[in-house]
């Protein structure tokens, strides 16, 4: 038996992956700008609900008979996963935004390959972790103490900083628990598995954001377009992107987009929103990229 040879990325590769981290930096952005005119449970189930529209409309064009799910178990872990990796973490997200830079919220996103890890270490037997992972998960939980904790020293936890801050970390919590369920998800077609939790997520979000937030009145035309682009882009179409990346340059080389997705988030927030970032905030991003990318030096030279 031959050893599997890993993907070498090509230069198209390295094109898709800056795009996508463009993307999901910019999505940030975008939800506080939708925010300015709608709700935070609204702006969440928008964004999926146009996102599960515009994938549904692509898979039913080029695969409709991936459609055809009806083996409960599958239906099961969609249903977990919308929520999961949809419903709850997209709604911390925007009650997040409300109250800290978007920025921030790009930073959190950072943490999750350190989630992840950790997850996996206990989950997932086959893992081996080691004295660089073991460092590499020490420096993101420094960093998310440097992003969290200033507030909380200077006595602002009334005001709801600190909330938010803790809301935005669990949002990326919520990916890796979702991250590692998918690993243990019957073998679905990818992009069907996609459309179907983005679906289950709408189902579960909808009722209780017009239970809480009422219909919304469409009247603010940048927070409406903010809120087509959150939904159509980084949450529809650029999980085709991803599914392409993964089987063209292979998972490892798609995890590097959690190292450049916050770098983006901290510079469109910054240049086109003139959000300021205490200092703090830069060091907790530095650090917690520094973990990342430790994690994941071992797997790199592996390779």
């Amino acid at each position: 038996m031959t050893e599997a040879v890993p993907n070498t990325p090509a230069s198209r590769n390295w094109a898709v992956l800056l795009f996508l981290s463009f993307v999901w930096g910019g999505a940030f952005m975008s939800m506080a700008v939708a925010l300015e005119q709608y709700v935070p449970f609204t702006v969440a189930a928008g964004r999926i609900g146009i996102g599960a529209l515009a994938l549904l409309a692509v898979v039913a064009i080029t695969r409709p008979a991936d459609l055809a799910i009806k083996n409960p178990k599958d239906l099961c872990f969609i249903l977990l996963l919308g929520i999961l990796n949809f419903a709850l973490p997209f709604s911390l997200l925007a009650w997040g935004i409300q109250r800290v830079p978007s920025a921030f919220a790009g930073i959190t996103m950072g943490t999750s390959p350190v989630f992840v890890l950790l997850l996996a270490y206990i989950f997932v037997p086959d893992e081996q972790i080691g004295p660089r992972r073991i460092a590499g998960v020490f420096l993101g939980f420094v960093g998310l103490l440097v992003l969290i904790l200033p507030e909380v020293l200077a006595g602002q936890v009334s005001g709801g900083t600190v909330v938010a801050k803790i809301a935005c970390v669990a949002a990326a919590l919520c990916y890796s628990v979702g991250a590692i369920l998918i690993r243990r998800a019957p073998p679905i077609p990818p992009m069907a598995f996609t459309a179907g939790m983005l679906t289950a997520g709408t189902i579960a979000l909808t009722p209780i954001a017009l239970l809480l937030e009422g219909l919304p009145e469409i009247t603010g035309e940048r927070a409406t377009w903010a809120l087509l682009y959150a939904g159509i882009l980084p949450t529809g179409l650029a999980f085709l992107l991803r599914v392409v990346l993964i089987r063209s340059a292979g998972p490892i080389f798609m995890s590097l987009v959690a190292y450049i997705v916050p770098l983006w988030a901290i510079l469109l927030g910054v240049i086109l929103l003139n959000e300021t970032l205490s200092f703090s905030t830069y060091i907790g991003a530095g650090i917690i990229l520094s973990g990342v990318g430790l994690t994941q030096l071992r797997l790199r030279k592996k390779r």
